[in-house]
């Protein structure tokens, strides 16, 4: 499995980073200072970085400054995580050596791809990743779900609202969210949209349809049935 340093001041952000991370199968170390992600190099080395550039005690340019100069670190490739938009600290940042760049507020789903993306490129995959939510799994390569083994045969629009929910693993999703990063539009515009997919992906699911629960008024969770 993948290790990942999520480097973040904000306590929040630092979480949804590991609780995201984790769900799609990576080792999280989640640091809120540079002087602790340091400290933990010494002990071991990650296979990629998520570096916010503005921390308080060394900002993020400077980590990776360091990073480049050490011939034992220059090769860990790092996705600059950070508030700043304009394009000058995007240049600066990759002109310095950083692989990615992504700006708050960032989606979950974007999150993950743009670290597999970048892991794929540094030639640092080790491998197709299945998620494993009880009986259900999810192999990512090979774009297929499994209920006890058995293949079930979803839509792409399921099978990403699926995915989605899983790499959310027993975080409740609002419907706003789940139709803006899905679907790309505002939940009021079709409202029905997300209700039906949720029920046909149920029936496919059989009874691990029950894995899905509605939060009333909210939206939706994934769990593996052992609550």
């Amino acid at each position: 499995m993948h290790m990942v340093y999520v480097v973040e001041d904000d306590a929040d952000i630092r979480e949804i980073e590991r609780i995201a991370l984790t769900s799609a199968g990576f080792l999280v170390r989640d640091l809120e200072s540079a002087s602790g992600f340091w400290a933990e190099m010494k002990k071991e080395l990650p296979d990629l970085v998520l570096l916010d550039i503005m921390l308080e005690d060394e900002d993020g340019l400077s980590v990776l400054r360091k990073m480049k100069k050490d011939p034992h670190l220059r090769d860990i490739p790092v996705i600059f995580v950070t508030a700043k938009t304009t394009e000058f600290d995007k240049v600066r940042g990759l002109d310095l050596g950083a692989d990615d760049y992504l700006v708050k507020p960032f989606g979950i789903m974007e999150l993950i791809s743009r670290v597999k993306a970048v892991l794929r490129r540094s030639g640092r995959d080790k491998g197709a990743k299945i998620m494993k939510i009880g009986r259900l799994s999810i192999d990512e390569e090979k774009h297929q779900v499994l209920v006890d083994q058995k293949p079930v045969v979803l839509t792409y629009k399921e099978y990403e609202l699926l995915k989605y929910l899983a790499v959310n693993q027993n975080m409740v999703i609002s419907r706003d969210k789940l139709m803006a990063d899905i679907w790309e539009m505002n939940f009021e515009a079709e409202s029905r949209t997300l209700d039906v997919h949720i029920m046909t992906l149920r029936k496919k699911l059989g009874e691990l349809g029950s894995y899905i629960r509605t939060v009333k008024n909210v939206g939706y969770v994934l769990e593996d049935g052992s609550r």
